[in-house]
Parts: structure tokens; C-alpha cells; sequence
């Protein structure tokens, strides 16, 4: 496992002759930190929103072929009971909801 420091550490360690040298002579110690910074927003800034519109756009598909397959088993459900039942009258008014058979 690495070792890491706390942010706002530059030189977590001087070795102690470095040290002892630098206090004895009155020279500075010169601490070189190798960084390389970003040059741009990291990737996660820009795959978060596209996996959070990608998973809507998932679920908005799922919600109209639910819908649709629920339209078709309701056209199937009316066709058959209207095969089954031939013509329906209230009152007077008589509906066919199928053809007869010949």
C-alpha cells in the first residue's frame, strides 16, 4: 500500500545530514516535488452525466415497449372476447364487434 500524505505537505521527511549541513552553513534546503498537473477536467467529470442520461433514456425505451406491449395484449383481450360474445345491444342499439362467420 503507498504511503500518502496529507494535502498541503510538501517534504514529509529532510533527511538529517541535508538538515544538519543546511543549519551548520546557512544555506537554504531546496525541496523539489515533481507534479504533473491536469490540463483538463478529469473524465469522470463528463462520463457521470452521460451514464446518468444514458440510464434514462434506457428506461424511457423500457417504459414505452411496456406501453406498447400493453396496447397490444388490451387489441388481442377486445378480439377475442369480440369473436367470442358476437353482437352487444343496450337499449335498442345493437353493435357488432366482429364479423359472423360464413
Amino acid at each position: 500500500m503507498a504511503h500518502r500524505d496529507p494535502p498541503g505537505i510538501i517534504a514529509p521527511h529532510i533527511p538529517a545530514d541535508a538538515y544538519r549541513r543546511a543549519e551548520a552553513t546557512g544555506q537554504p534546503v531546496v525541496i523539489v516535488v515533481h507534479t504533473t498537473d491536469q490540463s483538463g477536467r478529469p473524465l469522470r467529470h463528463y462520463l457521470f452525466p452521460l451514464v446518468i442520461a444514458g440510464a434514462g433514456v434506457v428506461g424511457v425505451f423500457g417504459l414505452v415497449a411496456a406501453f406498447l406491449a400493453l396496447l397490444d395484449f388490451a387489441a388481442h383481450t377486445a378480439i377475442a372476447i369480440g369473436s367470442v360474445v358476437g353482437p352487444v345491444g343496450i337499449g335498442g342499439i345493437t353493435l357488432r364487434l366482429a364479423r359472423p362467420k360464413r
